[in-house]
């Protein structure tokens, strides 16, 4: 088994400055490309994850939830899951209505985080789910963590663990922008250690994000056996069918 990892960033398939705002068109478009790389072919598994967005966000940034800082609030943890699910629900049903067998996973109920942080998420279900042929859904959460309550769990941390798991040939990323940026706001072709492109990388453009911009991306992306691509909402169908579009990012 060696699947394709794709994850949609939240501020690709949501209005993120506006709390809970579906970019509908955006969400429409990606779902044509994933089930036009499956009929044609060109795929055969798929582990689709998707960031918060203005959906998880929005909550964590109220609750003062974090990768890092955590909340014994279970009020507070049901806003930000109960959230996700919903954002979840719409990637569903777009990839329902072009015929994709897509199933969700939802990582509050499937792992949990150590006292130092460490991760244990089980990917049996997500593997079990393709060998039946399904196209198992992740997506950006809340999870248990020990000492802290509940912290948030980034689509992007979903992502390499779901990649080392499954032994993934595969990996991509598709951000509001064509891949990682220079200073002069030009794609950097390749990535193989943070120092290419420290200069370069800050936090997100958005106010709201819990869970480090581009810049954690890139760390997590470096970490991975497989190389991975960073690129924009145009070249998910060129990803999708064998090409590296964006920024190739692989750890020496």
């Amino acid at each position: 088994m060696t699947p394709t990892v794709l994850k949609l960033g939240g501020s690709v398939i949501t209005e993120k400055d506006r709390a809970e705002t579906l970019d509908g068109a955006a969400l429409d478009a990606a779902a044509d490309a994933v089930a036009d790389a499956m009929e044609n072919g060109d795929l055969d598994e798929l582990v689709l994850v998707h960031g918060g967005g203005s959906f998880g966000h929005h909550h964590a940034s109220e609750a003062g939830v974090s990768t890092t800082e955590g909340s014994a609030d279970a009020v507070d943890a049901v806003a930000i899951h109960g959230a996700m699910k919903t954002l979840n629900q719409f990637v569903l049903s777009r990839l329902h209505d072009r015929g994709v067998p897509a199933l969700p996973v939802h990582p509050l109920s499937a792992g949990a985080r150590d006292a130092d942080g460490a991760l244990d998420l089980p990917m049996s279900q997500a593997a079990t789910m393709l060998g039946e042929g399904f196209v198992p859904v992740l997506h950006g959460d809340v999870i248990a963590t020990e000492g802290e309550g509940v912290t948030v769990l980034s689509g992007d941390e979903i992502v390499t663990t779901a990649a080392e798991s499954l032994s993934a040939e595969r990996v991509g990323l598709c951000s509001t922008v064509p891949g990682v940026l220079d200073a002069e706001d030009e794609v950097i072709p390749e990535i193989t250690a943070f120092a290419d492109a420290a200069h370069a990388l800050g936090g997100s453009d958005a106010d709201e994000d819990v869970t480090g911009g581009m810049a954690a991306k890139v760390r997590e992306l470096l970490d991975l056996g497989a190389p991975a691509s960073v690129f924009g909402a145009d070249d998910i169908g060129a990803f999708l069918v064998g090409e590296n579009p964006g920024t190739t990012i692989r750890g020496r």
